[in-house]
């Protein structure tokens, strides 16, 4: 019996001391500028005017599509170091970047949607590389759909007519991002979309990939929640969300193809709390078109007219939160744990 107790025992002390691999999480990039402060992608838009087609464009959009969280983004970090690789093709060539991309030995691509798409930051030289249907073929080479890359030091935008995401924008500055969730600050524009946009863009957008009918928002639109929206029952994870819709709004960038939503993109990260029901609770009648056009400076750049603010840059570090680190509390469980057991295995061994 003894032997018995001390085996099971034995098993839970290896349970808490090696536990199962841990799921994705997503990097930090709490020290990297992604674009500069009077980027369009980085001002506030909560005192701008409401868009004159705002009612038309929600009517369309979806006034009863609820909001939606779309989790399946996941980033690839690496250096100027990591070796480059040409793709051998692109599908969209004319729209596309055809130079070196620095691809990891086993990247993470999206697999939650049928655009694969495949995300390279490099910060230690703010670039960007964004790859739609990345597919790695049989001999070890690259192809794609598309390709494009982005430099966030600077207000270039995509020669007008590239794509990049359907809106030719880059995925990366609109995310929702842990790391700044859980600093408690958002401090740009959200990627969003809906279930189809007209074929026609504004600035910022490139692209466009939609339906000849001017009711419908076209791609670039900056959407924002209304002022007046209650956001005081939701999870602090939500508020810190909800607070960047309201001061930053939203640029709608690609069609989702679901008339039930409006969805917000994230990276992809094991450590998000989102209570979808709770959140199925906001309507594109929450919303609100904005008027934009008076930060425009030059219809080819992402430079905005505004006076800048200075603000503390966010660090997971630097801030308090309401939301708890994960990691600190379950190492210390897991040596309570320890010790707790191993007294008992003591005792049980001592007993004649």
């Amino acid at each position: 019996m003894k032997r018995v107790v001390v085996s099971v025992l034995i098993l839970i002390i290896l349970f808490f001391t090696f536990p199962p691999a841990q799921a994705v999480t997503s990097p930090s990039l709490s020290g990297m500028q992604i674009y500069p402060r009077d980027h369009i992608w980085n001002v506030p838009v909560d005192s701008l005017p409401v868009d004159p087609m705002s009612e038309t464009y929600i009517k369309s959009a979806g006034a009863s599509a609820y909001l939606y969280i779309y989790e399946g983004y996941p980033l690839n970090i690496v250096d100027k170091n990591t070796p480059v690789h040409y793709f051998t093709s692109f599908r969209y060539m004319e729209g596309s970047d055809y130079v070196p991309y620095p691809v990891p030995v086993n990247p993470l691509i999206e697999t939650r949607s049928k655009d694969h798409s495949l995300l390279i930051i490099q910060p230690d030289t703010n670039y960007f590389y964004q790859i739609f249907d990345a597919q790695k073929n049989a001999d070890g080479t690259w192809s794609a759909g598309s390709g494009a890359v982005f430099n966030l030091s600077t207000y270039e935008l995509r020669p007008d007519g590239w794509t990049a995401d359907a809106a030719g924008l880059p995925v990366l500055p609109g995310l929702l991002r842990y790391d700044e969730v859980a600093f408690g600050e958002i401090n740009h524009a959200l990627r969003i979309t809906t279930w189809t946009t007209q074929n026609a863009h504004i600035w910022p957008a490139r692209h466009d990939a939609g339906i000849s009918n001017t009711a419908f928002p076209p791609m670039g639109q900056r959407f924002r929640l209304k002022s007046t929206f209650d956001i005081s029952g939701y999870t602090p994870q939500q508020q810190v969300i909800l607070r960047a819709m309201k001061k930053y709004g939203m640029i709608l960038a690609d069609n989702n193809g679901d008339k039930r939503i409006w969805g917000l993109s994230a990276a992809e990260d094991a450590r998000w709390d989102f209570d979808f029901t709770t959140f199925a609770g906001i309507h594109g009648s929450d919303f609100e078109a904005v008027d934009v056009s008076s930060l425009m400076i030059d219809k080819d750049s992402g430079k905005a007219r505004v006076t800048l603010e200075v603000t503390a840059t966010p660090s997971v570090t630097g801030g308090q939160s309401d939301i708890p680190d994960s990691g600190t509390g379950a190492m210390a469980i897991t040596s309570a744990c320890f010790g707790i057991v191993a007294i008992y295995i003591y005792r049980v061994m001592k007993k004649p």
